[in-house]
């Protein structure tokens, strides 16, 4: 067995454990970080495919932005986790009918699979010398799927903004800078007040 095939089934291992851990940990904090485990070893199985440019942007943008950016709305949001689960024996079973018509669906895609000669010929095709993997994968992002590039865009856009709006809290003894109130205000109602060294206003 080379050393490709052992890193392989390590970081397959680890993976398939920290993902499964993902939905089984009780602890939301220990499920986030149990998700970036997960990135980070796809990160080394996308390595040893030698797709190095995916493997960096997995763990830039997603271990380091998206997984750490749930992690704080987690932490700031202070979820009472024991009040959500009061009702989960009242959807359980339409829950479980649901995970068993995916496992079913599953089963059928998956023993129907097969692959055609022509995927495994341009699969085994040598990568181009002269065309590196990042500028590959600029070549196909910008211009076969420029609009599915923009849309992924306006949905990490939207998640930043529901995060923002869910932590923001308003405090009403916190004195607010209004622009609008800014803009309407003349001239004479400006005064300029000299303030003496090292002292307050």
């Amino acid at each position: 067995m080379s050393a490709a095939q052992v890193f392989f089934y390590l970081f397959s291992t680890v993976m398939i454990g920290s993902a499964f851990m993902v939905i089984a940990a009780r602890n939301p904090v220990h499920s986030v970080l149990f998700l970036i485990l997960a990135f980070v070893n796809a990160a080394g199985l996308f390595l040893i495919l030698g797709a190095e440019f995916l493997a960096m942007l997995l763990v830039i943008v997603y271990v380091g932005a998206v997984a750490v950016l749930f992690l704080f709305v987690v932490m700031m949001l202070d979820v009472d986790f024991a009040e959500l689960k009061q009702g989960f024996l009242q959807y359980l079973p339409v829950g479980s009918l649901i995970g068993a018509i995916v496992l079913i669906e599953l089963v059928l895609v998956l023993s129907s699979w097969s692959a055609s000669s022509a995927s495994v010929g341009a699969a085994g095709a040598p990568t181009p010398s002269d065309v590196s993997n990042t500028l590959a994968i600029g070549r196909v992002l910008y211009t076969k799927y420029v609009y599915f590039f923009q849309a992924a865009g306006l949905v990490l856009l939207t998640a930043m903004i529901g995060a923002i709006v869910l932590t923001l809290r308003h405090k009403p003894d916190v004195k607010r800078q209004v622009i609008a109130d800014q803009n309407e205000r003349d001239k004479s109602d400006v005064k300029l007040q000299k303030v003496p060294s090292r002292a307050g206003v």
